[in-house]
């Protein structure tokens, strides 16, 4: 008697999702195949997946996953390569399989739509539709949770009945696609929608027009705002005055002269735009996956480790959740990390151009997906061509205001994993940015000799007689303990002297903001008038009161500002790489910086010397002879590393001139955690394990 075997050419249903008698139909064969030992090789079979189609032998639970994504080669009714009898089973109609490949090649593409979905509301797993709207909710979902899932079903709809390849978000999503590639107009996009709606059966579902296309698609949550500039970032046209035609403060006019756009209507052009995108939306968004949800608490019992693997593990999560109890007792709540530097957008032989985008990132998810893209949110666009310097505050108005909101009143989110609604409140724990950034974030210049942040008006910087330059040279030994021998060397750091002063007091958090708000108000903008405040290079370097000190819990903080390592590695190995290499122009081991440590060092060997009425440095140990550099080019142009470990450095290296050309951070990084592998752990208060509070996933 023959077996019926259609199911095996009926993978999916009609929503995309395999079928439950396909499953049973694989476990099946499976067993079959496994007890014909003559057709085996090993614990491995031949694979029937459309993509082996019986040539690659693989073990049980591959050719498992192998089926159920890929479903069995055409013609493959009577399993004759797994020793079963030619004849035994009635073939299955060529129909059956040109229609099971249609349908999975729609459905597949209907997936694809139902990830985008996903993608757009940062969930990075797939939700099962039918697991989100036939859950049994103890509660409704609000108004937002709502319209996600009114847009997750769009994906199932079909375009028509009986459609196979297309569902009504797919077929939308790709006609506003083409408008924005071909910069169609609207009324050019509403004309092909009507002759395409004509063309349809008349169970279509496409919308009338563009409004109606975009009305959709709304419900993604994605939209930002564009917010009016004064040309010289004096002052946003936001809020109170969005009305104003000029700047209040520089009078320079918010549009530049009127133009027509061809349509017989005037259309004001700004100067300047920032782009804002809300970061609520996205956070919430985080909630209505129940896996997502679930792992938006996984810090309560991952922050309990003994070993540093993440932010939570760290003294200063725990001691803001000591602070503020009331917002750490609801595990939900967020706690955020800024990050933000300028690049420009175009190539490096373009005019300057510098660009700040600044991202949001959310540190309550477990370490394997804390950094990962689909958790970094892009907040603000702050386009150039300058940058914005100091006046960055005014530019980040929309996001400080939002960030109070969620801490002092939060937003009603609807939780699918505990299926409640509940009052979501977030918190910026620091920053993250290099040290010119640090500047203009924390309103504490970081020039001159008062640069340091933390020795403030303490600093023991000088200024190089010769080489001009503030150094810092000596001033780390009044941060080891009071009976180091460092202390106590007369020759070995400074000549002649010895270092008794304990570290300069550290200001708590309270102390610093009293400072801060007997600071005197400041104009923003390129073009308002210089000013000083009083004691700037002598007292106290500040420049400004940093906006972050608006949001109320900012001088609780253990750590509002953290220095970048991808900045740092980078500097500091090409300056210790360029010196012991002795490059030209690039090296610190210069004339003036040998006169200088002539001055206030002991190093007699480093003198220099005069040889025929010229100055001659006499050679360092830790310069390489040009012999040795050499050697270490070639060593490190025949280098080969792992694939994703680093950049292919071998082309940054020139053996015609024997320099080191391109090298990126990342690159530099890789060498510094071979060559100089210096720690840090005890010296500050530990905000957790460094890759959390650098630049790289930004930068990527």
């Amino acid at each position: 008697m023959s077996v019926d075997r259609n199911w095996m050419y009926h993978r999916l249903s009609e929503n995309g999702y395999i079928r439950a008698e396909f499953c049973d139909g694989v476990k099946g064969f499976l067993e079959f195949a496994f007890t014909q030992l003559e057709y085996c090789s090993g614990d491995k079979i031949r694979c029937p997946c459309m993509r082996c189609d019986n040539q690659k032998f693989l073990n049980r639970d591959m050719v498992n996953v192998h089926l159920l994504r890929k479903g069995f080669t055409p013609g493959y009714s009577t399993w004759f390569a797994h020793g079963e009898l030619l004849g035994a089973v009635a073939p299955v109609s060529t129909s059956a399989v040109e229609a099971s490949t249609s349908m999975d090649v729609g459905c597949e593409h209907g997936q694809q739509y139902r990830t985008m979905v996903m993608e757009a509301m940062g969930l990075e797993e797939e939700l099962h539709l039918s697991s989100a709207l036939e859950v049994n909710h103890e509660e409704e979902p609000n108004k937002d949770a709502a319209d996600f899932y009114s847009l997750l079903k769009d994906t199932e709809v079909l375009l028509w009945e009986g459609c196979k390849k297309h569902s009504k978000l797919s077929a939308i999503t790709q006609l506003l696609n083409c408008k924005s590639e071909f910069n169609m107009s609207i009324s050019c996009y509403d004309r092909i929608m009507k002759i395409v709606k004509n063309m349809l059966p008349e169970s279509e579902k496409l919308p009338l027009d563009f409004y109606q296309s975009k009305k959709m698609l709304r419900k993604l949550g994605l939209e930002y705002t564009s917010i009016d500039v004064c040309e010289n970032n004096c002052m946003l046209f936001y809020k109170e005055t969005e009305n104003l035609i000029e700047c209040t403060i520089c009078g320079h006019p918010r549009y530049k002269l009127r133009r027509n756009d061809g349509g017989g209507r005037r259309k004001d052009v700004p100067y300047r735009r920032l782009r804002y995108l809300p970061i609520t939306p996205r956070l919430q968004r985080l909630f209505m996956s129940s896996r997502t949800a679930e792992n938006m608490s996984w810090h309560v019992k991952g922050g309990d480790s003994d070993e540093m693997v993440h932010p939570a593990c760290g003294e200063a999560w725990k001691h803001f959740d000591r602070i503020h109890p009331s917002f750490s007792t609801e595990p939900r709540n967020v706690r955020l990390g800024l990050c933000t530097d300028g690049f420009n957008p175009f190539s490096q032989s373009a005019r300057p151009y510098s660009c700040w985008p600044v991202f949001v990132t959310v540190y309550n998810l477990p370490p394997s997906i804390c950094m990962k893209r689909p958790y970094i949110f892009l907040s603000l666009v702050i386009s150039g061509p300058k940058s914005p310097g100091k006046s960055i505050d005014v530019l980040l108005r929309p996001l400080i205001d939002e960030l109070k909101i969620l801490w002092e009143v939060g937003v009603t989110t609807y939780d699918i994993f505990r299926k409640e609604n509940f009052q979501m409140k977030a918190a910026l724990l620091w920053t993250i940015n290099d040290f010119p950034a640090y500047g203009m974030l924390s309103g504490w210049s970081t020039h001159g000799k008062l640069a340091c942040p933390y020795c403030m008006e303490n600093s023991k910087t000088f200024t190089l007689q010769h080489g001009g330059k503030t150094s810092f040279f000596d001033c780390h030994r009044q941060f080891l303990p009071m009976d180091h021998a460092y202390r106590y060397q007369v020759d070995g750091f400074f000549n002649g002297r010895i270092e008794t002063d304990p570290p300069p007091p550290r200001l708590s958090g309270e102390e610093l903001k009293n400072r801060v708000f007997a600071l005197p108000n400041v104009t923003f903008g390129s073009k308002a008038p210089k000013h000083t405040i009083p004691g700037f290079g002598k007292d106290h370097n500040w420049v400004k009161r940093s906006i972050f000190w608006e949001l109320p819990y900012w001088h609780t903080l253990l750590i509002r500002h953290n220095l970048d390592v991808m900045h740092i590695v980078r500097n500091v190995f090409l300056n210790i790489f360029y010196t012991c290499m002795d490059v030209k122009g690039k090296t610190k081991d210069n004339v003036k910086a040998r006169q200088d440590l002539e001055l206030y060092c002991k190093r007699p060997k480093l003198r220099i010397q005069f040889v025929n009425g010229k100055l001659v440095k006499p050679p360092a140990s830790y310069v390489l002879s040009k012999d040795q550099a050499m050697e270490v080019c070639e060593w490190v142009k025949g280098l080969r590393l792992p694939d994703g470990y680093a950049s292919n450095i071998s082309k940054c290296v020139n053996l015609d001139d024997y320099k080191f050309y391109g090298l990126k951070s990342h690159d530099c990084h890789v060498f510094m955690l071979r060559l100089l592998p210096i720690a840090f752990r005890e010296v500050l208060p530990a905000p957790g394990p460094v890759q959390y509070r650098w630049m790289y996933p930004f930068k990527r």
